[in-house]
C-alpha cells in the first residue's frame, strides 16, 4: 500500500481553512477534489509529503502517535503559506483523528468549576444548576455549524465542514465532549460521501447530522445543567480496575475508520455470558487489519487477537475494563493463554439460545443510546439458519431455536450483506462463495443494517460441526459448509415485512435532505405526500412531511406579499423532527417484522 495523508486533528484542519482570505475560500472546493490526485510520499525524519506539482509541496509532520496535533507541523512551499489553498486542501482531505484533551483544555474546565464555586459562595443558591455561559455559546456555534452543514449538503459542504470542525474544538474547550465528538463525526461523513468512499452510509450521515442537532439544541435550550447532563456527555472512557477474567474468545472482525485509523477488534465471553472486546488499532487503512489481527493480546500471552477470536481462551489479571466492556492494555494487566470454546459449548452456546426477537429489541435499544454509552457486542445477532437465497442475493433463512429442522424453519428469511465493501477486506467475495451453499446450515454473528432493514451485515459464520470462520479476515472455503448450487433455493419462512411505502417515501426525503441540503429538498419536495401519509394512518409522519416541505422552501410572502428571507433554523428544526420520528418508528418497524416472522 501507498503512503498515506495521516489524521489530523479536527482544531488543526479547521484552523487552516480559518486563515484563508474570502476570495481563496471560494475556491476550496475546487482545489480539494484535485488534492486527492496529488502524489503522497515519504518525506524527512518521518514527515510525509503531498506534491502539489513540481515546485511545490505540503508537509506533514505527524507526532509520536502519528497524528498531526499542531498547525505549524504542516507547511506548504509557495509563496501564500501558510494562509494557501494548498495546506487547506491538503488538511481538508486528511482523516480527522480524535483530539486528546490538553492542558488549554483542563484549564478552561477548570475555571468554569471555579466560576460556579464562587457564584456559590456569594449566596446564589442555583449557581451550581446553570449551563455555564461557555457551554451554551458553544452549544449555539455547534447549531450554527450543523444547520449550515444540512443546508449545504453533502456534495459541497468544505467550508461548512471546516465550521464544524471549528466548533467542535470551541465544544470540547467548553467542555460538551458528547457534542463535540458528533460534529466530527458529522464531518467524516460529509468527506465520505465528497470522495466517495465506499465505506460511506447515507444512514450513518442521517443519524449523526440529527444527534449532533438534537445535543446542541439541548444543551443550549436547556433550562439548568441537570438537564443538559447527559446531552454533555463525558470526556473520554475511563479504564477502572477488574481484577481478574476468564474470556472465551468469539470472533475476530477488522476496523478500519473514517478517522485513519486501522487494525482489528477480538471479541470474547465471560464465564457469565457477557462480551468483551479487545482491540489493537493504529494509524493507517486497511494494510494495518493482518498485521493488527496477528498482535498479540494484552498482558503478554503467547496468543493474537485472531487467534483469540477463532475459539482461543485467556485469563487476565490486573484487568482494566472501560464502562462499555472494553479490555485495556495497561502494565498491571498479566494474561496467559487457556483452553477456550466452541461455539456449540459454553458459554458461548448461550448467546445463540435467546430468542431471536429479543436479541433484535436489544440491538435496536443499542442503536438508540449515544455513540459513546454503547456496550461493546451490544449490537450483535446470533442466528441459526439455512442458506438460501432471495432477490438473487445471498439470504439466510432463520431457525426460530437451536436444533430446528430445515422442515420446521418459520423464521424470518434475512439478505445477507457485507458489512465493508473495501476490495481490501474478503467480506464481499465470502458472501458471494455463500451463495453457492444453498441448504447449509450455519450458525452466524451479525449486525442490523439501519439502512437496509430486510437484511443484516454478516461477520462471522460456523458451519454444523465445522470450524468458525471470520468473514472480514479469511477466504471462506465453500466446500466445509455442506449444501451446494442444487440445494434447495428457497424453504419455509418469509421475507422481513418492509415498512409502509409512504413512511419510506419520508425516510428517503430526510436522508436525501441530509446528502443534498436544502435546494436539493425544494427541488424534489413531494407537496401530495403528507396528504398520502395521512390517507395510508400516519397522522405524526404526515404532519413532520408538512412542516419539513413548508419549512424546505427558499423563501416564502407574508400576508401582504411581501418575500421574506429564508429560515434556515426552522428548516433545521422540522428536518430533525422528521429525522428523530424516522429513526425511533424505524426501530419500531425492524422490530414488529422480526417478532411477525419470528
Amino acid at each position: 500500500m501507498g503512503v498515506r495523508v495521516p489524521p489530523v486533528e479536527a482544531a488543526v484542519a479547521a484552523g487552516a481553512v480559518e486563515l484563508l482570505p474570502a476570495r481563496l475560500r471560494k475556491r476550496l472546493e475546487g482545489v480539494v477534489d484535485k488534492a486527492r490526485s496529488w502524489a503522497v510520499s515519504e518525506g524527512d525524519e518521518g514527515s510525509v509529503r503531498v506534491a502539489v506539482d513540481d515546485e511545490t509541496a505540503v508537509l506533514l509532520r505527524p507526532g509520536p502517535g502519528g497524528t498531526v496535533t499542531d498547525g505549524e507541523a504542516v507547511t506548504c512551499s509557495c509563496l501564500l503559506a501558510p494562509a494557501c489553498l494548498h495546506r487547506a486542501a491538503v488538511l481538508s482531505i486528511a482523516p480527522l483523528a480524535e483530539a486528546t484533551p490538553g492542558p488549554e483544555q483542563a484549564a478552561v474546565e477548570a475555571r468554569t468549576e471555579g466560576e460556579a464555586e464562587d457564584r456559590l459562595a456569594e449566596g446564589d443558591p442555583s449557581a451550581a444548576e446553570q449551563v455555564p455561559a461557555a457551554q451554551r455559546g458553544a452549544a449555539a456555534a455547534l447549531w450554527d455549524a450543523g444547520v449550515a452543514a444540512l443546508c449545504a449538503g453533502a456534495a459541497a459542504a468544505s467550508l461548512a465542514r471546516a465550521a464544524l470542525l471549528h466548533a467542535a474544538h470551541a465544544a470540547r474547550l467548553a467542555g460538551l465532549h458528547r457534542p463535540a465528538a458528533s460534529a466530527v463525526r458529522v464531518a467524516r461523513r460529509l468527506a465520505e460521501a465528497r470522495e466517495g468512499d465506499s465505506a460511506f452510509r447515507l444512514g450513518e450521515l442521517t443519524q449523526d447530522l440529527a444527534a449532533l442537532l438534537d445535543e446542541a439544541r439541548t444543551v443550549r435550550e436547556a433550562e439548568d445543567a441537570a438537564a443538559a447532563r447527559e446531552a454533555v456527555g463525558t470526556a473520554r472512557r475511563t479504564y477502572e480496575q477488574a481484577g481478574s477474567l476468564r474470556l472465551y474468545g468469539l470472533f475476530t472482525e477488522p476496523v478500519v475508520t473514517a478517522s485513519g485509523y486501522a487494525g482489528a477488534t477480538a471479541y470474547a465471553v465471560t464465564g457469565e455470558g457477557a462480551i468483551r472486546s479487545v482491540s489493537v488499532v493504529q494509524p493507517g487503512g486497511p494494510e494495518r487489519v493482518a498485521p493488527s489481527a496477528g498482535a498479540r493480546v494484552p498482558g503478554g500471552a503467547a496468543l493474537s487477537l485472531r487467534q483469540l477470536g477463532r475459539g482461543g481462551g485467556l485469563i487476565v489479571t490486573g484487568t482494566t475494563l472501560t464502562g462499555d466492556g472494553r479490555v485495556g492494555g495497561g502494565a498491571s494487566v498479566r494474561s496467559v493463554a487457556a483452553t477456550g470454546a466452541g461455539w456449540e459449548q459454553a458459554p458461548l452456546d448461550g448467546l445463540w439460545a435467546r430468542p431471536v426477537a429479543a436479541q433484535v429489541r436489544a440491538a435496536l435499544a443499542w442503536q438508540a443510546e449515544p455513540v459513546d454509552d454503547r456496550p461493546a457486542g451490544g449490537d450483535l445477532l446470533f442466528l441459526t439458519g439455512t442458506v438460501t437465497s432471495l432477490g438473487g442475493l445471498p439470504a439466510l433463512a432463520v431457525h426460530p431455536g437451536p436444533g430446528s429442522a430445515v422442515e420446521d424453519v418459520l423464521g424470518p428469511v434475512v439478505i445477507l450483506h457485507s458489512p465493508d465493501e473495501r476490495p481490501e477486506l474478503p467480506y464481499t467475495a465470502n458472501l458471494r462463495a455463500l451463495a453457492g451453499r444453498r441448504g447449509a446450515t450455519i450458525r452466524l454473528i451479525a449486525r442490523l443494517v439501519p439502512d437496509r432493514p430486510a437484511g443484516v451485515a454478516a461477520l462471522a459464520l460456523c458451519p454444523a460441526g465445522g470450524e468458525p470462520v471470520d468473514l472480514g479476515l479469511e477466504r471462506l472455503i465453500p466446500g466445509r459448509l455442506g449444501g451446494g448450487a442444487d440445494g434447495p433455493r428457497a424453504v419455509a419462512g418469509r421475507p422481513l415485512a418492509l415498512p409502509p411505502v409512504e413512511w419510506d417515501l419520508l425516510s428517503r426525503t430526510v436522508a436525501r435532505t441530509a446528502l443534498g441540503g436544502r435546494a436539493v429538498a425544494a427541488a424534489a419536495a413531494d407537496p401530495g405526500l403528507p396528504r398520502r401519509l395521512r390517507a395510508a394512518g400516519l397522522p405524526t409522519a404526515a404532519a413532520c412531511a408538512d412542516a419539513l416541505t413548508t419549512a424546505t422552501r427558499a423563501r416564502h410572502a407574508d400576508a401582504l406579499g411581501t418575500m421574506l428571507p429564508a429560515d434556515p433554523d426552522a428548516f433545521a428544526l422540522a428536518w430533525l423532527t422528521a429525522a428523530v420520528y424516522v429513526g425511533a418508528t424505524a426501530r419500531e418497524f425492524t422490530a414488529e417484522a422480526w417478532e411477525a416472522a419470528d
